[in-house]
């Protein structure tokens, strides 16, 4: 079996530094971590392949320094890293980034699942799994709450509609989207740090993704641009109310309206 699992590296914290011409993020030498909902979407394939063998491929696409959370997967239990890292990849949306990386794991060997974070903390748009899917031809369940079981050909899993959990078993080669509900993802193991702490991770550029079409690339191939990314206004005002409790409620529910949260 082989298991492929799209990660990404994102802002630490709310502060982060904007191109004030193309209006993307700025990510060269920014705080950052691993996708919290990555390490979901990498626990199921990881525990997959405990249960059934095979091996876990993990792929980024980002400036040099995402390489970091390849190497965090590699301690979480993945095989092996792929980053793709070019100037051309910049400033991507996300039907971009969906085709850049379908592209990339067009050139890896056959999969069987490919596992996604149903969002990213930064971008929340929960569209690259299933614009991966779209483009590889191969159906795809977002928002995966539980993976049942795997066989036949077949991953059976259950998916929140936003009305209720649906269970649905679908053929493989397949995409799934996992959401925060599906595991509990394991630490990192010092073990596997120390047994891969050598091992190169893979940096493919565009020349490695030859016969792919370039215009699709990057700020180039992106339909939709950023206007303005600006950190959210954190007021410091504050009110203190005094008095006995049924005063303090009384003032507070006056504020309440006053703000018209009543």
């Amino acid at each position: 079996m082989h298991f492929v699992v799209c990660i990404k590296q994102v802002p630490e914290g709310t502060e982060v530094d904007i191109d004030p011409e193309t209006g993307v993020l700025r990510r060269e030498g920014a705080d950052a971590k691993l996708n919290v909902y990555d390490t979901h979407a990498l626990e199921a394939a990881v525990r997959l392949k405990e249960e059934l063998g095979g091996t876990v491929t993990a792929v980024s696409m980002g400036p040099p320094q995402a390489e970091a959370v390849l190497r965090e997967a590699l301690m979480l239990g993945a095989d092996s890293g792929y980053l793709l890292s070019d100037r051309v990849f910049a400033g991507a949306d996300t039907l971009a980034t969906s085709y850049t990386l379908a592209e990339a794991i067009r050139r890896l060997p056959p999969f069987d699942v490919i596992f996604c974070g149903m969002q990213t903390t930064d971008g929340d748009t929960a569209q690259v799994g299933p614009g991966i899917a779209e483009l590889l031809n191969i159906p795809h369940v977002s928002y995966v709450t539980r993976i049942r079981e795997m066989r036949a050909g077949a991953i059976a899993v259950d998916a929140d509609t936003g009305y209720g959990i649906q269970t649905l078993r679908v053929k493989l080669p397949c995409l799934v989207t996992v959401t925060r509900a599906a595991n509990q993802p394991r630490l990192p193991s010092y073990r596997l740090k120390q047994r891969t702490k050598d091992q190169p991770v893979t940096v493919w550029t565009s020349r490695h993704l030859a016969g792919a079409d370039r215009s699709r690339f990057g700020l180039r191939g992106s339909p939709t641009q950023v206007e303005r990314i600006f950190p959210p206004d954190r007021p410091t005002t504050r009110q203190m109310l005094a008095g006995t409790p049924d005063e303090l409620s009384a003032g507070l529910i006056d504020r309440l309206r006053e703000w018209r949260f009543l």
